[in-house]
């Protein structure tokens, strides 16, 4: 099996991710994006991200979709104001959506992805078809530009993830599987949930976090890759179990401090550079 490339999560013009120079500087072979602005997504503004993954031979991977209103101030403001779930920006969050896949389509990359929110735990209520129903609106509008659509782990845990991958029925819908996350929301061991979703991971962050003393009450504290509770060497040997072959995408979210968020995603890559040659060898 050979090496996993590495990435990191970017921003062009807003958002948590480290701008496209960084990551330039920082060596990595790919990168998922956060969703430009919509002023942003222009065809000169394509032109020129195209440029600039021509000349730094990086590679996009995947399109990551945020919403105006969202916050995630802590559990429940998460619950009430993220991803497709709120009634009330619902069919406008959709559209954004599929302007995001048109946008990713531009740029030639295959994945759209998102925090879809907290998905009602009644598979049988009304709202719970809804949401089934508004997901399989998105994955076929990106299925026509031969997309996949990835739902980002936390809000969920994995076995009620599989139901509802299963329930919305498309061929297109994968996980983007973040193991803090699983932490951090208090959702179940991240190892056991990449276990039970095994296939349906076809894209992954690597971050690290330590779990609240009241899990899925108050967050969990994120921490520099490989200082948290996931245990990275146990992660990777398990996504090579799985058979994982796409990229290991590093996500730091310390916007506000560039300096020290450039240098623990330097980190971060030696570590997985460590422990990827270690277990692939």
């Amino acid at each position: 099996m050979k090496l996993w490339p590495i990435g990191v999560f970017t921003s062009i013009d807003a958002g948590l991710g480290v701008p496209l120079h960084v990551a330039k500087e920082l060596g990595v072979d790919t990168i998922q994006i956060h969703a430009p602005k919509q002023e942003s997504r222009s065809p000169l503004h394509v032109s020129k991200l195209l440029a600039q993954l021509n000349d730094t031979g990086i590679e996009a991977t995947a399109v990551f979709g945020g919403f105006e209103g969202e916050s995630y101030a802590d559990i429940p403001t998460t619950a009430a104001t993220v991803g497709l779930v709120p009634p009330g920006p619902r069919a406008a969050r959709l559209e954004e959506m599929k302007r995001i896949s048109d946008y990713a389509r531009a740029i030639g990359c295959p994945v759209v992805a998102l925090h879809l929110g907290y998905v009602p735990h009644d598979t049988s209520s009304a709202d719970y078809r809804d949401i089934v129903q508004v997901t399989r609106d998105l994955c076929r509008y990106a299925a026509n530009h031969g997309q996949n659509l990835h739902l980002e782990t936390g809000q969920e845990t994995a076995p009620d993830l599989v139901q509802f991958i299963s329930d919305v029925g498309t061929n297109n819908l994968f996980v983007n599987f973040d193991p803090a996350n699983m932490i951090l929301y208090g959702q179940g061991d991240p190892i056991e949930a990449l276990q039970i979703l095994g296939s349906l991971v076809r894209s992954v962050h690597c971050k690290d976090a330590k779990w609240s003393s009241q899990p899925g009450i108050t967050w969990g504290q994120e921490v520099p890759l490989g200082a948290g509770d996931v245990g990275m060497e146990r992660y990777l040997m398990t996504l090579k179990q799985i058979g994982y072959e796409g990229s290991l995408t590093i996500e730091r979210e310390i916007p506000q401090e560039p300096e020290r968020q450039k240098a623990e995603i330097g980190h971060a890559v030696a570590l997985l550079q460590q422990l990827s040659a270690k277990l692939l060898a």
